[in-house]
């Protein structure tokens, strides 16, 4: 079922999510809703927080996306085919980033038609559980590094416009002032 995206302005969006305890059927039909939800909207991440759930789990799915290249280990083992690995369900993520920075354009689906220059990482170590209980172990680069590096703000209650230049946040003010407005009347 297609949930309904949490656009900038409503609350939940700076919620820092709960831990999953258990991977439960309402748990396990949430990740089946946000997947199909990120899929139909055209992302590459979904955090809980952007379907109204104030929770530790979020999906990725980067292995569609051409033009901006991946790297992905997966509890030590290097994946050469991201469709095999896609898409990851990962709840209570922990992340550990990379000295290196690296600017990239950013978009957010909680901000529709809004991008930005953000400097993030150049790579990530993630460790998290799978719906099955399973603890796993990532090591990323390129676009699921940027990517995971997002959504795990995302369910801390950092949204990709805190960690805008000045510059870049005063050039889209007027765009996030009315947004955050209209979300707002819609609540």
């Amino acid at each position: 079922m297609r949930l309904e995206i949490r656009k900038y302005g409503d609350p939940i969006l700076r919620v820092k999510g709960k831990p999953i305890e258990t991977a439960d059927e309402r748990i396990r039909a949430l990740a089946a809703d946000m997947l199909e939800t990120m899929h139909a909207a055209n992302g590459v991440g979904l955090a809980a927080q952007q379907v109204g759930a104030a929770l530790q789990m979020t999906v990725l799915d980067v292995s569609q996306v051409e033009d901006r290249p991946s790297t992905l280990t997966l509890n030590g083992a290097v994946v050469d085919d991201l469709t095999a690995a896609m898409p990851l369900v990962l709840l209570n993520p922990v992340l550990r980033l990379s000295e290196e920075k690296d600017s990239g354009t950013e978009g957010c689906l909680s901000f529709p038609d809004i991008t930005a220059e953000i400097e993030r990482a150049l790579s990530v170590e993630l460790e998290a559980e799978t719906l099955e209980g399973e603890k796993i172990r990532i090591e990323a680069s390129g676009l699921l590094s940027r990517a995971l590096q997002h959504e795990a703000d995302h369910l801390n209650g950092i949204l990709f416009i805190d960690r805008m230049s000045s510059a870049a946040k005063a050039s889209l003010s007027s765009k996030l002032k009315r947004l955050q407005k209209d979300t707002q009347r819609n609540l």
